[in-house]
C-alpha cells in the first residue's frame, strides 16, 4: 500500500500513514529557547568553530606542522592565491583576503551542516542568512568601486566605456540594474536554494529509503552499507 505523507493535527499511526507536524516550523524551531532557534545556533556554533579552527591552525609556525595545521594552512593559501590575489589580484586582493577567508570558512562549516549526523541542516538553508551575507558582500564591493574610481566607477557603469556608442544606454542600464538591484538578490538566492535543493533531496532520500527498506524485509536493508558509503563520499 502506498505511503501518505498528510500535514495534519492528528492522525491515525496505526494505518499506513507517515504523519507530520502541522507547522512546519516545528521542525527547526527550539520553544523553550526563547529568540534562539536552530539557525540562530547552528550560525554561532559554525563561527565559534572557524575561530578555534583559525586560531589553534595558524596560531605559531612549527617548523614541521601538524596534520590539521598543514590543513587550515592549505586552505588559506588557496583562498589567497586562488581568490583574493588570483581574482582580484594582487594589489587589491591582500586587501579583502580576511574577509574572503571568514566567509569561506564560514560557508565551508555552515555547509559541512548539512551532512553532519544529527545536524543535517546547513545555516544557509534559512534565507535570512544568505541574504546578510549577500549585502555585506554587496555593500563591500560598492564601497571598493567608488573607493578605488571615484564616481568614475558610477560613470562607466552608466556610460561603459568600450561599447558601440548605439547600445551604450541599454548596456548602462543593464550594468545598474545589475550592480544595485539584481546581484543582492542574486546571490543570496543562488547560495539558498542550491543548500535548499540539496537539504530537500536528502531528507526525500532518507524518507523514501526508509519506507522502502522498511517494506522489504531483511532484503531492504542490505543498502544500508552504501548509505554510509555515499555519506562519507558527500562529506568528502
Amino acid at each position: 500500500m502506498e505511503q501518505l505523507i498528510l500535514a495534519v493535527e492528528a492522525c491515525d499511526t496505526a494505518g499506513e500513514i507517515i504523519c507530520v507536524p502541522s507547522s512546519v516550523n516545528e521542525l527547526f524551531e527550539l520553544p523553550f529557547a526563547g529568540i534562539l532557534n536552530r539557525t540562530i545556533i547552528l550560525t554561532i556554533f559554525a563561527a565559534v568553530i572557524v575561530g578555534v579552527m583559525l586560531f589553534f591552525g595558524l596560531r605559531k609556525r612549527s617548523l614541521v606542522p601538524s596534520k590539521f595545521e598543514i590543513v587550515i594552512e592549505s586552505m588559506v593559501t588557496f583562498v589567497r592565491d586562488e581568490i583574493s590575489v588570483g581574482i582580484i589580484g594582487k594589489e587589491h586582493g591582500l586587501k579583502y583576503f580576511p574577509y574572503l577567508l571568514s566567509l569561506f570558512m564560514f560557508l565551508l562549516v555552515g555547509n559541512i551542516f548539512a551532512v553532519t549526523p544529527f545536524v543535517m541542516f546547513p545555516v544557509t538553508s534559512r534565507i535570512g542568512i544568505p541574504i546578510f551575507l549577500a549585502l555585506i558582500t554587496w555593500v563591500l564591493f560598492v564601497f571598493a568601486g567608488f573607493k578605488e574610481q571615484g564616481f568614475g566607477y558610477l560613470k562607466d557603469l552608466i556610460w561603459p566605456p568600450g561599447v558601440p556608442v548605439g547600445i551604450k544606454p541599454l548596456v548602462g542600464i543593464i550594468e545598474v540594474v545589475s550592480v544595485f538591484l539584481v546581484r543582492p538578490f542574486s546571490l543570496a538566492v543562488r547560495l539558498f536554494a542550491n543548500l535548499v535543493a540539496g537539504h530537500v533531496m536528502l531528507t526525500l532520500l532518507l524518507a523514501s529509503g526508509w519506507v522502502f527498506i522498511s517494506g522489504a524485509g531483511g532484503l531492504g536493508k542490505v543498502p544500508i552499507g552504501f548509505g554510509w558509503f555515499t555519506l562519507g563520499m558527500g562529506i568528502y
